[in-house]
């Protein structure tokens, strides 16, 4: 007869609700269930703050956040599920830091939070009562935390440092546009 404690029971809670919310965070994207826009709609918006192609980037999102959330509410697969969902944190994080940390003031708090939730549940493991362990954790080694999240860390910086860099470029032409509009009203 198997035993659960405590520890199991909340780590299904916190993979239940912290997966949930990333699944239906990403079938906004993927489908416009819960209020959201779709792949179109969300694609427009990602290349409104500078990831683009926005499509692409709005279907990887969307994957890593319904797919990645579900896994982790499944509890299998955890360590790549946490990474992915992480990292889809990760990158919407960078969106939200201009505004501050708070999430009442438009900032990273939300993203911030989904993102460490998932990256303590894929180092901490999903618990015995996962997928993962009824299959012995075939998807769940321990070598695969660190590859996961490498992989994945790498790969966000990637994302995030191209998106930046366009966020500064397309600021530095909108500022460069307005000199010359100045200087063709007023003169040097």
């Amino acid at each position: 007869m198997t035993c659960y404690d405590r520890r199991d029971l909340g780590l299904l809670l916190l993979r239940l609700g912290t997966g949930g919310v990333l699944a239906a965070h990403g079938a906004q994207k993927l489908f416009g269930w819960f209020g959201g826009h779709g792949i179109e709609g969300t694609g427009q918006f990602m290349e409104s703050v500078g990831y683009a192609p926005g499509r692409p980037s709005a279907t990887a999102a969307g994957l890593a956040e319904t797919g990645g959330g579900a896994l982790l509410a499944l509890g299998l697969a955890t360590p790549a599920a946490g990474a992915a969902a992480a990292g889809a944190m990760v990158g919407a994080a960078a969106v939200h830091a201009p505004n501050g940390f708070f999430a009442m003031e438009g900032g990273y708090e939300y993203a911030a939070t989904l993102a460490l939730a998932a990256t303590g549940l894929a180092v901490g493991g999903p618990g015995r009562l996962s997928l993962d362990h009824a299959l012995g954790h075939v998807l769940d080694r321990g070598w695969m935390v660190p590859a996961a999240l490498g992989a994945t860390a790498a790969v966000t910086a990637l994302v995030v440092g191209a998106r930046n860099k366009r966020v500064r470029k397309a600021a530095q032409d909108e500022q460069e546009a307005l000199f010359a509009e100045e200087e063709a009203l007023f003169g040097k």
